[in-house]
């Protein structure tokens, strides 16, 4: 059986990538890097004949798990559910740890970037909030509290 050595990264398909990297960049990722993928690799590894992809690489300060964000100039693109909610398959969530969870999601509330329900406390530990970002990726933000 093979071991995980590491969590490389986490990919999320979007329409467009400039407002994307903005977002997580505003948020405090760092961009890693940008680039164009096509030819045997890509084909081979989505399955998809004669793909190409624009892909940004963003890193939280100090490094750790990545967030590829990735935008197919080849094919034409499909159209997620930008209203999902917790309950629909798939990829629920991606989650950063911040400070200030409430004067994070005021200002990403003023950038139009609304909270999914509320800000919830969980055990005196830890606040967290669903906030949907660009093209309706939802963010869990959290802030350690106790």
């Amino acid at each position: 059986m093979a071991q995980i050595k590491n969590f490389d990264h986490i990919g999320v398909t979007v329409a467009d990538l400039d407002a994307a990297v903005d977002f997580f960049v505003r948020l405090g990722l760092e961009l890693e890097g940008r680039t164009y993928v096509e030819g045997v690799f890509l084909d081979t590894v989505c399955g998809i004949p004669d793909a190409r992809t624009e892909v940004a690489m963003l890193v939280p300060p100090g490094g750790g798990c990545r967030l590829e964000l990735a935008r197919f100039v080849r094919p034409d693109m499909t159209p997620g559910n930008p209203d999902a909610m917790a309950a629909e398959v798939g990829l629920r969530n991606v989650c950063f740890e911040i400070t200030d969870l409430e004067k994070e999601v005021e200002r990403l509330a003023e950038e139009g970037y609304g909270l999914v329900g509320g800000i919830g406390r969980y055990e005196d530990q830890w606040l967290m909030a669903y906030v949907r970002g660009p093209e309706g990726i939802v963010v869990s933000l959290t802030e350690r509290i106790g």
